[in-house]
């Protein structure tokens, strides 16, 4: 691989815009300082000072393989992440067979190895029944352990405080949890059943798995983590009840038990259901604008440590239903996330700074990765070219296997221009390279 100079970058960073060049080799950035020159073969890219970003981290998405490959497939899901400037993801447990043995596991990674365009890791899965296998996950190339204490899709909840008190007290590594009371989504599943039959309004999904049916889920899980000292990481949260769980009084590295914050639950709202119906059904359920803004204020104080997708394609078939019991729960977002934050923080919600930080410096310091998450020099080289050019979300542009998103129509104020995986140019003017591959994701040995 030759030696790659960056020339008249913008870069966003650890809190600063600096203008700047960077000098990658060997799939790593080498220096960072102004007018780099090098005297041997070379190759020169000038972004005439358009923004460089390190690449976003996704810690949460489905690419459904094996076993639904029908709805999305790594091969097609990570190139999407590529055009979107996601440069790493960590990718989730319920998939047929589900990930739930380590045998299973490496066999996903020996997929990510042949077909993701860009770095990859996989959760173990919890079940009520596997505690031995997950006391032998290794913390150092494995992210976590993913436990469904409120089912989603599959048979995967767990449920059983026996298995809870084993797994919290046992897992070696990070233990990332989806927070909802399936006793009490159940009971509220029925009543709007009872209520409307089978045509159960979209809206109402936000009413059946409710801030309750987080709460009681989530207020469990921490009392779990401060029992055992887990790492505890909980997923989407969607609720303002939920907020004061969390602290933001010490260093995200100093955090025993930390939060996410998906896209769609910073930008939608319960409002949206009448536009979108179940085009935006996912679990757990987007709530109330004041539940939204909650979000953003827990965010930006730092209750709330990254932000993420959870990424769920599912077939525009299979979301065009009016059977709410047969709608299934998720959307496609990881090629837009970070366009989509960059509008944001043009309105003004957020600086381009802090999205750059909850995208992809805390998310690498959440899980203590390897080399990743900075524009550091000797740190892999994930980078992202954004200019401030506009474009429209159309079907044509996506490279989901789903060929639909509900952000379609959308008009963004920055495009992604360039993305460098692991010094590897895979997407520029359009374009994938079909040869860029990224690397297992590695993490530091504590826990």
């Amino acid at each position: 691989m030759s030696k790659t100079i960056i020339h008249n970058a913008l870069l966003v960073n650890e809190g600063k815009k600096v203008e700047t060049d960077i000098l990658i080799d060997k799939g790593r950035i080498e220096k960072i300082g102004n007018q780099i020159s090098e005297n041997g073969s070379c190759v020169h890219v000038d972004l005439n000072g358009d923004y460089l970003l390190p690449g976003v981290i996704d810690d949460q998405v489905h690419f459904r393989e094996p076993g639904l490959t029908h709805k999305a497939q790594i091969a097609t899901e990570s190139r999407a992440a590529l055009k979107g400037g996601v440069t790493s993801f960590m990718e989730m447990p319920n998939v047929i067979p589900q990930t739930v043995s380590l045998e299973a596991l490496e066999e996903k990674y020996a997929r990510g190895a042949v077909d993701s365009a860009v770095n990859y890791s996989f959760y173990l899965g919890a079940t009520n029944e596997n505690i031995e296998e997950v006391k032998r996950v290794s913390r150092e190339d494995v992210c976590g352990v993913k436990i469904f204490m409120g089912s989603s899709t599959g048979n995967m909840l767990v449920d059983k405080p026996a298995a809870l008190e084993a797994i919290f007290s046992n897992s070696p590594t990070l233990v990332a949890v989806h927070c909802e009371c399936e006793d009490r989504v159940k009971e509220r599943t029925q009543a709007a059943l009872d209520a409307f039959g089978l045509q159960v309004p979209a809206s109402q999904h936000a009413v059946i798995r409710d801030d309750l049916a987080c709460y009681l889920s989530s207020s469990q899980a921490v009392e779990l983590a401060k029992k055992h000292g887990t790492r505890l990481h909980i997923l989407h949260l969607t609720s303002a009840l939920e907020l004061d769980l969390f602290r933001n009084d010490i260093p995200l590295r100093e955090k025993r038990i930390t939060a996410e914050v998906c896209v769609h639950h910073l930008h939608f709202s319960d409002a949206d259901y009448e536009r979108l119906g179940f085009l935006i059904k996912c679990n757990p359920a987007i709530k109330k604008e004041s539940d939204r803004l909650a979000l953003w204020m827990a965010l930006l104080d730092n209750r709330l440590d990254v932000i993420a997708t959870d990424h769920a394609p599912h077939t525009w078939e299979e979301k065009n239903t009016l059977d709410y019991t047969k709608a299934p729960s998720g959307l496609p977002l990881v090629q837009h996330s970070l366009p989509l934050m960059l509008e944001h923080a043009k309105k003004g919600d957020i600086t381009m700074e802090r999205v750059v930080e909850k995208m992809s410096h805390a998310v690498a310091d959440c899980y203590r990765m390897v080399d990743r998450g900075y524009v550091r020099e000797g740190y892999w080289a994930d980078l992202v070219q954004v200019s401030s050019s506009s474009n429209t979300v159309n079907r044509a542009d996506l490279a989901y296997k789903c060929t639909w998103s509900p952000l379609e129509g959308q008009e963004f104020s920055h495009s992604i221009e360039r993305v460098w995986v692991n010094g590897h140019l895979g997407f520029q003017d359009g374009q994938i390279d079909p040869h860029v591959r990224g690397q297992r994701l590695m993490f530091e040995a504590r826990r």
